[in-house]
């Protein structure tokens, strides 16, 4: 018996510096984007430094530091249509402070990003933010990684960092 088939995706890839290309191959990127997908997609991932991050996140929510992922969604239906953008050196401090391998918080933030993307948003309330972290839990529980949201809870600022 075959697994259902994941939604349609389009990707692109942009890794500017190519600091964690290694981490971060083409195939990779989608499987974690695919597995939070419901719907067919047209994604845009870009892997930004702390000054872009910064810019990104001073000129569109109005904060004056680098956060870890934005989520820039533009449609929903009939296709999901979104820019991922994630900053390299805060993605990397905080897998760190996480004791986390890079790869796997990078997996998060994408799955988080995704969810985003098609309207799913922890900012407004409670329930809504359980059942976001639900589903995040069961698509990483799926690829086979972390609970981000252990029962002692870890410090990640994922869960107040996107923009919508």
């Amino acid at each position: 018996m075959r697994p259902p088939a994941r939604p349609a995706l389009t990707l692109s890839l942009q890794q500017p510096d190519g600091r964690h290309r290694a981490l971060l191959p083409r195939a990779r990127v989608a499987r974690w984007v695919r597995a939070a997908l419901d719907a067919p997609a047209a994604l845009a991932v870009r892997i930004v430094g702390e000054a872009e991050g910064l810019q990104l996140n001073r000129d569109f929510r109005g904060r004056a530091y680098a956060t870890d992922v934005l989520t820039f969604a533009y449609a929903q239906a009939p296709l999901v249509q979104a820019d991922l953008v994630l900053c390299a050196p805060v993605v990397e401090r905080d897998a760190a402070a996480l004791g986390l391998p890079l790869a796997d918080h990078y997996a998060h933030l994408l799955v988080h990003a995704t969810l985003h993307a098609q309207g799913w948003d922890h900012e407004q309330g409670a329930a809504q933010a359980r059942r976001m972290q639900a589903r995040e839990r069961a698509v990483l529980r799926a690829l086979g990684l972390h609970d981000p949201y252990p029962a002692q809870p870890r410090r990640s600022s994922a869960a107040a960092s996107s923009a919508k």
